[in-house]
């Protein structure tokens, strides 16, 4: 085989099989639904699929009228698509790479915009964390998830996993935050000395306290958030 011919370049990308079920990544940044039914997907992740797919936008009271209010303030950030059918799907957000979980009857809480797809057997709410100053926005809800299948969502580069024990918290930045397990309840701490050190009134000023048992999963890089219509 003669080196960067074509035949080269397509043997070497050509997708592959590797029989790891449901979720298969494809590459670290992409993921392979194999669909026999349906799954709830970030709305805009699908890059290609095949087979006999139908994508569908999450209804306005798919999941209640108290969940309508909250995506209604919160934009397009937590939009979901279902992909029902039989084929194959590939997602993809920004190139950011994916992480997947099975979960067993335990809870997750997800940053909107870092979910990108879980199964129908997973029950979700999206969250809202209090007294978040309106600066973070878009960094603002959460989603909840709990119950029993695959879940996978995504970071920035190789995420970090911080194990809070009690007496012993957590500090994150939101914006660097991707998830954390469903027995925390962040608090939203702000340092007035590292806002006046600094000069501005985000960024670091705002922080995320966890306290108690469990695990905050970090990413290094901090996400730029928008508002809807900004």
């Amino acid at each position: 085989m003669n080196r960067y011919s074509v035949k080269e370049f397509v043997e070497t990308t050509r997708q592959k099989d590797r029989n790891q079920g449901l979720f298969e990544l494809e590459t670290e940044r992409l993921l392979e639904l194999n669909l026999n039914g349906m799954m709830w997907t970030k709305m805009g992740s699908m890059v290609s699929y095949r087979g006999r797919v139908k994508f569908t936008r999450e209804g306005m009271l798919e999941q209640g009228i108290g969940n309508l209010f909250k995506k209604a303030i919160s934009g397009e950030g937590t939009s979901l698509t279902k992909a029902e059918g039989q084929g194959v799907v590939y997602l993809a957000d920004a190139g950011k790479k994916i992480t997947i979980l099975n979960l067993q009857g335990e809870s997750l809480y997800v940053n909107g915009n870092d979910l990108l797809a879980f199964e129908p057997s997973i029950n979700y709410e999206i969250k809202m964390m209090r007294k978040m100053s309106s600066m973070l926005a878009g960094g603002l809800f959460n989603i909840h998830l709990q119950g029993t299948g695959m879940v996978a969502f995504t970071s920035h580069y190789n995420p970090i996993t911080l194990l809070v024990t009690p007496g012993n918290p957590v500090i994150t930045d939101p914006n660097a935050t991707v998830a954390w397990s469903g027995g925390l309840q962040p608090q939203i701490k702000t340092d007035i000395s590292l806002k006046s050190f600094f000069g501005r009134g985000s960024g670091e000023s705002i922080q995320t306290l966890f306290e108690g048992q469990g695990f905050v999963v970090i990413q290094p890089y901090e996400e730029v958030y928008f508002q809807a219509g900004a």
